[in-house]
């Protein structure tokens, strides 16, 4: 999922910088406004979280691997502006002392694996809490759906950018890679669901936090 340099041509780069950009100062400026004493520890708790959990490879179908995301945990916990801010510095940090993603690409990183799949994974997790209520299992079945169309529309977003740079056919691009992380995404949806019944378990005040 992450984007390394050379694979993006000037437009998408630019563009992918300036919408993200956009969304980080954007979710400043509304974590300046309503974020809570509580909320700080735990935006650098699941920060650090998601970078070492992104460092855990799952083998996949045909040889590949995957790794969570972890935008739709920390959404739901936090909200999605917050989350943006915390999948922000994540990618930052992996690119800068892990070449993981280029630096050219960060605009693109930050805005499909931090601002799509933040966005898409509270939804999702709100959407289902709409249908089954908000009970532990609407809450459980929520999250792991909000966390598996995290991946595959951050995904699909990534395709969409690289065929637009020219670096692979729309028609060969997009069901590749959505194809494999639907897959990932399934185990996104599970260690997700894990992971807060977990803190449902031992922190459910962490639950009635605003969420921003």
């Amino acid at each position: 999922m992450h984007i390394p340099d050379g694979f993006l041509n000037i437009t998408t780069v630019a563009t992918t910088y300036v919408v993200s950009a956009g969304g980080v100062g954007n979710a400043v400026r509304v974590a300046n406004r309503k974020l809570s004493e509580k909320q700080v520890p735990l935006m650098g708790v699941l920060a650090a979280f998601i970078f070492a959990a992104q460092m855990l490879n799952f083998p996949i179908a045909g040889g590949t691997s995957g790794h969570v995301i972890g935008a739709a945990l920390a959404a739901i916990l936090l909200g999605p502006w917050a989350a943006v801010l915390v999948m922000s510095c994540v990618l930052i940090a992996q690119s800068l002392i892990f070449q993981d993603g280029g630096l050219l690409a960060l605009g693109a990183n930050i805005f499909n694996m931090g601002i799509i799949a933040s966005f898409a994974g509270y939804y999702g997790y709100r959407l289902v809490n709409s249908l089954l209520g908000s009970s532990r299992r609407g809450k459980l079945v929520g999250s792991a759906f909000g966390a598996w169309s995290s991946v595959l529309l951050a995904s699909i977003a990534c395709a969409i950018e690289l065929a637009l740079s020219g670096a692979s056919p729309i028609g060969v691009v997009l069901p590749a890679m959505a194809g494999v992380h639907a897959l990932i995404g399934i185990g996104e949806g599970l260690i997700t669901a894990a992971v807060l019944s977990l803190v449902m378990a031992t922190r459910a005040d962490l639950m009635q936090l605003q969420r921003i």
